[in-house]
């Protein structure tokens, strides 16, 4: 597979075997380094080595941001519709914009959209944009991009996962411009949530010409360079219809290794940096870096295949969620930087089941549930990676430690990134996964549906379903609170995930970046960089 990168005003293909050093590769891979050294910054000269030649933030004439993300692999893509990983999002974040979106309060907003307005029977839906919006290749925004837009994302052949759900919905014959900035689209059952699913960050509109090879957008920088797994630049877009970016280029290096990334950020080799892990919130600030915390609806779960056994049997699965010591897993796995979960997801959804008993570590409880199940002497293997965020990994050690010592064998495989989310990811038996906040009826359907894109557990159940498919379709508040509380409620008794926290975002940045906000939307600011204003002291 090729890689694509522009130099000189024209797109060149680079494998990574053709990419070297020469180029500005800066790789991810550092030595490991023990907490204290890493505190102490005694392996900031491998990382500056590590970094090459793009150590400094600001240049003669280039005003850099450097970023750090957690994650990535050879799989890594510039596709709007199909991020996965998080420097995936970071960078679509970067390149490209929906109709709407969410602000960091979590509430929705119009983006390229200035308005929408639905029929009396949810069917029909009416979408306004905006005039003052260009691509990066100069082309003036228009419905005929979003046309093409919805077509490519909404492909039957591969539908993006993050449309799915409104393009099952959608009679694409009949939606289509009405003129140059209004688009109609027209579903084949009321949906009352178009606005919310319209702004999901992975369904930005691009144009009539799109060519992945050659990605356009409409966000705040456009595409420079990308080389999979490593490293991707990204330059201001001066006709941006917004205010535009503070620095001149962007850069995003994925790190597989959190001591690599740190340390990179210590020694000043990048800027900015997601996923922090919470054991250095405080001390890195007298490192000379600071630390973004956000409330979020953010969690690591545990997923639990309920097609294959022992997870098929749901005694086994509600005993492994009375294993969970929940407030000790927050404490040692995110440093206290989280609240409590129950099993269910979507805290910050107005119909979120705060009614349902918070679940509670019963180990008496969970071996009896077992003995029953006829796995008294229970073994399992859970696979987690760095790749699925700050405290994934921890999580998986201290819930191994807490079965241990209630009879239970669990067996921590830890993967790299790119192994946990290549030919494996969804099929694991037992594993962990990051999700970020969501609304209940969006995330059930990318996660909890027999069609969803993001099926980890195999969730396949009927009346849930049918709840669901209700829920989103009703225009009334509170029947539509009902049945969400009615779908959870299954969740709760019968799913597949062990939700035992929400963590707060930890992101970090160097104390010579301003700009920044806490966002219950993404990690770092939303991964809105346009905001980030890099100050004189950073000048090097």
């Amino acid at each position: 597979m090729h890689r694509n990168s522009r130099l000189g005003g024209s797109w060149v293909a680079y494998t990574p075997e053709q990419y070297t050093p020469k180029d500005g590769l800066m790789s991810a891979r550092i030595p490991r380094v023990s907490r204290r050294n890493l505190l102490a910054g005694a392996s900031a000269a491998a990382v500056a080595a590590a970094l090459g030649g793009c150590s400094n933030a600001m240049d003669r004439d280039t005003l850099r941001l450097i970023h750090g993300a957690t994650g990535g692999g050879l799989k890594d893509t510039l596709d709007p519709h199909f991020p996965v990983t998080v420097p995936d999002i970071s960078r679509v974040r970067s390149l490209y914009e929906p109709l709407f979106q969410f602000n960091d309060d979590y509430v929705v907003e119009p983006a390229l959209a200035q308005s929408i307005e639905s029929s009396k029977d949810a069917k029909t839906w009416t979408i306004h944009l905006r005039d003052d919006v260009t691509f990066h290749h100069g082309k003036s925004l228009t419905a005929d991009d979003v046309q093409a837009t919805l077509e490519r994302a909404f492909n039957p052949d591969n539908v993006a996962p993050q449309a799915a759900e409104l393009a099952a919905v959608t009679d694409m014959s009949a939606s289509g411009p009405m003129d140059d900035l209004t688009y109609r689209l027209v579903l084949t059952e009321p949906l009352a949530i178009v606005e919310e699913l319209l702004a999901a960050y992975a369904l930005g509109i691009i144009p009539t010409d799109f060519d992945l090879a050659n990605p356009v957008g409409t966000g705040a920088f456009k595409a420079d360079l990308f080389v999979p797994g490593q490293r991707s630049r990204f330059l201001k877009f001066e006709d941006y219809w917004e205010n535009p970016a503070s620095v001149d280029e962007l850069v995003i290096i994925d790190f597989n290794d959190d001591a690599a990334k740190v340390n990179a950020l210590l020694a000043g080799q990048i800027q900015t940096a997601d996923n922090l892990p919470t054991y250095l919130s405080e001390s890195i600030r007298d490192q000379g870096g600071r630390a973004l915390i956000s409330e979020s609806g953010n969690w690591l779960p545990f997923t639990m295949r309920v097609d294959v056994e022992p997870f098929s049997d749901v005694r086994v699965r509600q005993a492994l969620r009375l294993l969970v010591d929940r407030q000790q897993m927050i404490d040692q796995a995110l440093n206290g930087f989280g609240t409590l979960g129950n099993d269910l997801y979507s805290p910050f959804d107005p119909a979120y089941a705060d009614h349902l008993p918070q679940r509670e570590h019963d180990p008496e409880q969970a071996v009896s549930l077992l003995k029953q199940a006829g796995y008294s002497d229970l073994q399992v293997e859970v696979v987690t990676s760095t790749g699925v965020g700050a405290g994934a990994v921890e999580a998986a050690n201290v819930f191994a430690q807490q079965a241990r010592r209630n009879g239970v064998q669990v067996r921590v495989k830890k993967v790299d990134s790119s192994s946990f989310y290549g030919e494996q990811y969804l099929q694991w038996p037992f594993a962990q996964d990051f999700w970020y906040t969501r609304n209940y009826i969006p995330q059930a359907a990318q996660s909890s549906l027999s069609s969803s894109p993001y099926n980890e557990t195999h969730f396949n159940d009927p009346e849930f379903e049918d709840l669901i498919i209700r829920a989103r379709a009703e225009l009334d508040l509170d029947i539509r609170k009902d049945l969400q509380h009615r779908a959870q409620e299954i969740e709760y008794e019968t799913g597949g995930f062990i939700v035992w926290a929400f963590k707060q975002q930890v992101d970090a940045y160097s104390q010579f970046v301003e700009g920044l906000t806490p966002s219950r939307a993404l990690p770092m600011s939303s991964f809105l960089f346009k905001r980030a204003r890099l100050t004189k002291g950073d000048e090097s």
